[in-house]
């Protein structure tokens, strides 16, 4: 019997795009907002000779870098496809997480160095400027942490520019915290404690934001989907027989593909079984489906897969 092949093309991921066009304005607003702040900061570092607000200065212009190349990533995924990128350029927004979950990781590693330093050295808190500044900086952090909460939840990209904001939230809420404590006490040691801890909660965030990213790199299926689940589900309906060649990896970080051979009992059922399989894989987040029907006997020289 001659193999029957059909190509399902259906966007359950896609479909969100639309919904979060205003997610670039979101961007663009969370870069504008930050670059404001560093800008501020460099300032007033330089008005009290500061170099601990310059410093952070500095800090916070690598993560308006962070939220630029997530918003870059996040535009050519939206970019048509191509004759050569068949795709579209939507995998820039798995590489986008996999940088910015390299840069957070550094970012961690020069906290834990600093905050040794500190306890070996042990340095007040640069007064009440840092103190004001460390304040506002909470503000526009946390502003910027609820630009991408929502969409940290559901897409990678995302959460990489939502983790650099909470990062940021965290060390200002430590500034202030350690600075008023050091100021009523003179417990000095209570900066370089309040960082590590900080440390250890962004190391916990970004090690799994590092983890999934990197799998996805490498087009390993994407976390929350079950290729056996799947495979058990269907071979659940009635007229496939088998199942092989099945293969499961992400497009974008919003988007996932599959291909598949299936085996029907019965080919004149084919339309209705496809229609079933298609419903049964948009349940699971695959919005894009290559699936091709086999006959009971037809021998597959892919079936290994």
């Amino acid at each position: 019997m001659k193999q029957q092949q059909e190509h399902g093309h259906h966007h359950h991921h896609h479909a969100e795009l639309p919904a979060s066009a205003d997610m670039g304005k979101r961007y663009l607003f969370g870069i504008i907002l930050n670059a404001a702040f560093v800008m501020v900061e460099f300032g007033a570092g330089l008005w009290y000779g500061s170099m601990g607000l310059l410093a952070d200065a500095g800090h916070n212009l690598g993560d308006v870098g962070s939220l630029l190349i997530a918003m870059i990533a996040f535009w050519l995924a939206r970019k048509s496809r191509t004759e050569n990128f068949t795709y579209g350029f939507r995998k820039a927004t798995i590489h986008a997480s996999l940088i910015n979950a390299v840069i957070l990781l550094v970012a961690v590693g020069a906290i834990v160095v600093e905050c040794v330093r500190k306890l070996l050295n042990p340095e007040e808190v640069g007064g009440l400027p840092i103190i004001i500044t460390a304040g506002v900086g909470i503000i526009v952090n946390g502003l910027t942490v609820l630009l991408f909460r929502r969409d940290g939840e559901r897409d990678l990209n995302a959460r990489g520019a939502y983790l650099h904001m909470l990062a940021d939230t965290l060390v200002s809420i430590g500034v202030v915290i350690s600075g008023i404590v050091i100021w009523c006490t003179g417990w000095t040691v209570c900066d370089p404690i309040i960082g590590l801890v900080i440390a250890a909660v962004i190391l916990a965030s970004g090690w799994g934001l590092m983890k999934e990213s990197l799998r996805l790199s490498l087009d390993g299926i994407p976390a929350g989907i079950d290729l056996e689940e799947i495979r058990r589900e269907v071979l659940e309906n009635g007229n496939v027989a088998g199942i092989h060649h099945l293969h499961i990896w992400p497009i974008s970080t919003t988007e996932n593909a599959m291909t598949a051979h299936v085996v029907l009992r019965d080919l004149t059922e084919l339309e209705n079984t496809k229609q079933a399989i298609r419903a049964e894989l948009l349940e699971h987040g695959i919005g894009h489906s290559t699936l091709e029907f086999e006959a009971i006997g037809t021998q597959c020289p892919q079936a290994q897969w």
